[in-house]
């Protein structure tokens, strides 16, 4: 990504209180992300997931409005428990809503600095999905999402 991105781009970022290598599981191990991925109120189907570099994440968010939303998923770059880079599309190749997605996970004694970064085709593209598809909100409730689900693991266990 250039360094030039920062109007094309959302930022979110969640000190999540669980150590790394937990939070890098729940974002990368199917087992676990089915029960916590996407805003409240949507549920998924994973239909493949091999999160390596060109591995797919396919998989269908169904909206609390009863509509579904194909999502397409293609990791460039991944390093355990640190780094994942992909392309997120919907089920078409040519998107013209495709966004590059950065989540770093970063340590910080037994928590985890956890930053999402999206960055867009064009400055427009990033309005449009912070005005339509509310993607502030609905990336913040995901990662509120997230810190819930890890809570349930660490009482169970």
């Amino acid at each position: 990504m250039g360094t030039n991105t920062a109007d094309r781009e959302i930022v979110i970022e969640r000190l999540i209180n669980a150590p790394r290598e937990l939070v890098y599981s729940a974002w990368t191990e199917p087992e676990h992300l089915i029960h916590w991925w996407g805003p409240r109120g949507f549920t998924n189907t994973f239909h493949e997931i091999a999160v390596k570099p060109g591995g797919v994440w396919r998989f269908m968010m169904h909206g609390p409005n009863n509509m579904d939303f194909p999502n397409k998923v293609v990791f460039s770059k991944v390093v355990k428990n640190e780094l994942l880079e992909y392309v997120h599309t919907g089920e078409d190749e040519d998107d013209s809503h495709a966004f590059h997605a950065m989540i770093t996970f970063v340590a910080q004694g037994d928590k985890t600095l956890l930053t999402m970064r999206s960055v867009f085709s064009t400055a427009e593209e990033r309005n449009r999905v912070v005005k339509e598809v509310n993607a502030v909100e609905g990336g913040n409730q995901t990662l509120d999402k997230l810190q819930e689900y890890i809570d349930t693991i660490k009482t169970n266990n």
